[in-house]
């Protein structure tokens, strides 16, 4: 089951069982069943095939669609390649097709830390419409993942765009639209750019599936001594509260178990990109667990390129890349952690 659409809110208000902000006071819009799967950074080179690699596992992310550099409001695939060119050099509708005849589906992730996210790019909002509406419909897209940081997420007017729109993609499609908010987070939650993202799509009446944070990269955020994991689940804990929060202020009380569906947590597997921070195997299985135990909506990671042990051609392991974990691994083991493992 899937989250209830925009759509049906308009109903749903008539009849009095909707809060200030539009959303569902009786836990209709909490419906979208947890999911796990790993993130693909589909435009690095040597390309990744994930139509063979990802084969099994329920969901795949695939990042990132950002904004044409030479037209603001022409979507396109990590800013180097348009939806056609992609077919032919990343053939990513055949490896799409791949994926879903093994039994798991696509996620397609907006935004990223490289490129514009097309709302901060395409200032038009029947234009930015388009755009969104042009990558859904081609690939058959039921979730949709914002990965909002950088620059994008410091651009209100942007973020008020991006929240506008998003309801009308839902309100004008026939079948509904999980929409995931991805953003940083230290131990301590959100900071307050991240928050005011959220609450601009609660207000505008997005149906939000979630926020699936970032938990990676806390640099003087974490204490020296902290683990990744313990960090990680300080995290979590705090976004579970903030979470609560929103929701109540746009009008619908959240348990603490709906709040916990609302969480999202993505880490980046083996070395990190600050120096130090480290999420071994072990780190891993330990996140798995909590995410299961406290029930969150979904389970990412950053990504199945790196799910291997680095070889002499890529490089000092102890640095992060695209293509390693930095770590003594086989080959596929934080997916089996991360997701396998999961699902069972």
């Amino acid at each position: 089951m899937r989250g209830c659409s925009a759509r049906g809110s308009r109903r749903l208000r008539s009849l009095g069982l909707l809060g200030a902000a539009g959303l569902v006071l009786t836990g209709c819009g909490d419906q979208h069943e947890p999911w796990s799967g790993g993130y693909v950074n589909t435009t690095s080179y040597p390309y990744f095939d994930f139509g063979t690699e990802a084969a099994g596992q329920p969901r795949t992310v695939l990042g990132f669609v950002v904004a044409d550099p030479e037209d603001p409001c022409t979507p396109s695939w990590g800013g180097y390649y348009g939806l056609d060119e992609a077919e032919g050099t990343l053939r990513m509708e055949e490896q799409i097709a791949a994926l879903r005849e093994a039994g798991g589906d696509v996620v397609v992730s907006f935004g990223g830390a490289a490129g514009d996210e097309l709302a901060t790019a395409c200032t038009d909002p029947d234009r930015l419409l388009a755009a969104y509406r042009t990558v859904l419909e081609r690939y058959d897209v039921r979730t949709a993942d914002f990965d909002i940081e950088l620059d994008d997420l410091e651009d209100p007017a942007a973020n008020q765009r991006r929240a506008e729109v998003l309801v009308r993609l839902q309100e004008e499609r026939d079948e509904p639209l999980e929409i995931w908010a991805t953003l940083p987070v230290a131990p301590r939650g959100l900071d307050q750019d991240s928050v005011d993202v959220v609450a601009r799509m609660l207000a505008a009446e997005v149906d939000l599936a979630g926020v699936n944070v970032m938990t990676m990269n806390y640099s003087e955020s974490k204490p020296a001594e902290q683990s990744m994991a313990a960090a990680s689940e300080e995290a979590a804990r705090s976004v579970h509260g903030q979470l609560t929060a929103l929701w109540g202020a746009a009008g619908q009380d959240l348990s603490a178990e709906e709040a916990w569906h609302r969480i999202g947590l993505t880490p980046m597997i083996g070395v990190n990109d600050v120096p130090g921070e480290v999420l071994d195997l072990d780190a891993a299985a330990e996140l798995a667990a909590f995410a299961r135990e406290q029930g969150v909506g979904r389970l990412s990671y950053w990504s199945l390129n790196r799910d291997r042990p680095c070889t002499a051609e890529d490089g000092d392991p102890a640095e992060a890349n695209d293509f390693c974990s930095g770590l003594e691994e086989e080959t596929g083991e934080f997916t089996r952690v991360l997701v396998e493992d999961v699902e069972e």
